[in-house]
């Protein structure tokens, strides 16, 4: 699936808020999503898709949300 498929799913399973950590070691574990050169996901590159997606994601006391 693609990354922000990953990150949506995670935060729903979750039912709560995550930190970039948190949700990259989720994704990494649970192999939602590999990335072509085959490495894990980071912190950074979900970061990176939170900010590209405003619509969806909200980052709000240090945790990533969905915005509802």
């Amino acid at each position: 699936m693609k990354i922000e498929e990953a990150i949506l799913y995670s935060l729903v399973s979750q039912n709560r808020g995550m930190r970039t950590e948190q949700i990259a070691e989720m994704i990494n574990r649970q192999r939602l999503h590999i990335r072509k050169d085959g490495k894990p996901v980071t912190s950074k590159q979900v970061y990176a898709v939170i900010c590209r997606y405003p619509d969806t994601f909200v980052k709000a006391e240090g945790r990533i949300m969905l915005v509802i």
